[in-house]
């Protein structure tokens, strides 16, 4: 049966049909072919089920937040902040954009929003300070991605909703992780630097710095609200997500003064199709998960593991080859759906700690918002900056080997996943 659901979902995917039909004809086919007497009643509950849960209202909010945040003045001011603190260093500029990004990030939890609101303000100056025009698209891009593993990111919340894992726990190893790839990224940054003769500019006083720090002070509240509150017990993410809504609203157009109601109801207009995308696919990705364990694939994966003497070290590395191919071809959340609940209960066979086993599928599907050919995060720049998609796939590719490479990292040393989340939750 499994066979039957996967050759007609690739059938489809190469047709050319929308992902969200690819995920549910298979499993309706499934369901006239092998279990006829099934009630569709069944089948609707199935559908609701898939997303009546509250954590998945943090989803709409973040995305909400998010999108108010790109049209007001909080990215501006959270890129200024990370300039007046980086950019003296080798390759300032390149160090700000990786900086703002994960600040960015920190704020809206989705790797399309940080590049849509970092690149008309961070690339024209990386370019304007020596950098190439490939390696200044790869870097936009590539930074982004840590939206996806620094809270509150929208892939953790979908993660942990699928597989029960604390969703505090996961944002605590997400930051962690997120700082890991953020520090390579910022490596590289100073290798290409040298390379090409780049200096920093003049480093800031203190004084200045803190001046900085003051007119930033609305932009950080955010942060501090979300993850203040989680890791304090105030909030659980769901109601951090509604906060940071209300928080943005009230910053953008109270304080900033650059959001009016006309806007307010445009940018509410978009947050609410992104939203309806999500939840589409979550919905109709609940019903295929429901006959991938009708159909008893963990078991039979797990089966077939130990018959082949294979170990968690092999199944790691088998889980992040099909990510790596699955990530070319469809976008993050439907992997998530596919891949995750046939592969996650062999995980726990194995005794991969499920944050663990979440920063490694989270990695992977940052690395697959950037592979081409249809790497999401590619056409989010490509529209916003108005620059050829072959453009930014040549610059992106530095930036994958090196996704790879922290990705094996963090795949066979857990410590560096679970290091906070045992700190604070164990």
């Amino acid at each position: 049966m499994i066979w039957l659901i996967v050759i007609f979902a690739l059938v489809l995917l190469l047709g050319g049909f929308e992902m969200f039909l690819v995920l549910a004809l298979p499993a309706l086919g499934v369901k006239e072919a092998f279990y006829p007497n099934l009630p569709d009643a069944a089948l609707v509950q199935k559908v609701i089920g898939g997303i009546n849960h509250s954590t998945l209202l943090a989803i709409p909010f973040f995305i909400l937040a998010a999108h108010l945040m790109g049209a007001g003045r909080i990215a501006t001011q959270l890129t200024d902040l990370m300039r007046v603190f980086l950019g003296h260093t080798r390759g300032g500029m390149g160090q700000t954009t990786i900086g703002a990004s994960m600040a960015f990030g920190s704020v809206s939890g989705s790797a399309p929003a940080t590049v849509a609101a970092m690149g008309r303000i961070v690339y024209p100056q990386m370019r304007e300070t020596g950098f190439s025009e490939r390696f200044g698209l790869g870097l936009l891009v590539a930074s982004a991605e840590t939206a996806l593993l620094i809270p509150p990111s929208i892939t953790l919340i979908i993660y942990g909703w699928i597989t029960g894992t604390s969703i505090a726990q996961l944002f605590a190893g997400g930051l962690a992780v997120g700082l890991v790839l953020g520090l390579a990224f910022s490596l590289m940054v100073t290798i290409e630097a040298r390379r090409r003769g780049l200096e920093g500019g003049p480093r800031t006083a203190w004084s200045d710095r803190l001046r900085a720090l003051w007119d930033a002070k609305w932009a950080l509240g955010m942060p501090v609200i979300i993850l203040g509150g989680i890791y304090s017990g105030l909030f659980t993410p769901t109601e951090a997500a509604a906060v940071s809504v209300v928080y943005a609203i009230f910053v953008e157009m109270v304080i900033f003064r650059d959001l009016n109601f006309a806007k307010l109801v445009e940018v509410t207009e978009d947050s609410a199709v992104a939203t309806a995308v999500i939840f589409v696919l979550l919905a109709v990705g609940g019903l295929l998960s429901f006959f991938v364990t009708l159909a008893q694939v963990p078991q039979a994966i797990t089966a077939f593991l130990e018959t082949a003497n294979a170990g968690p070290i092999t199944f790691l590395l088998v889980v992040n080859l099909c990510f790596l191919i699955a990530g070319m071809f469809i976008d993050p959340n439907s992997a998530l759906l596919i891949l995750v609940p046939p592969l996650f209960p062999v995980a726990q066979a194995f005794g991969v700690d499920p944050v663990h086993f979440g920063m490694i599928v989270t990695l992977n599907i940052c690395i697959g918002m950037i592979t081409p050919p249809f790497g999401l995060d590619i056409f989010v720049a490509s529209s916003t900056l108005d620059r050829p998609v072959l453009s930014i796939i040549a610059g992106v590719w530095p930036f994958v080997a090196l996704n790879i490479l922290v990705l094996l990292i963090v795949t066979y040393v857990p410590e560096i996943s679970l290091f906070v989340p045992d700190l604070f939750f164990r």
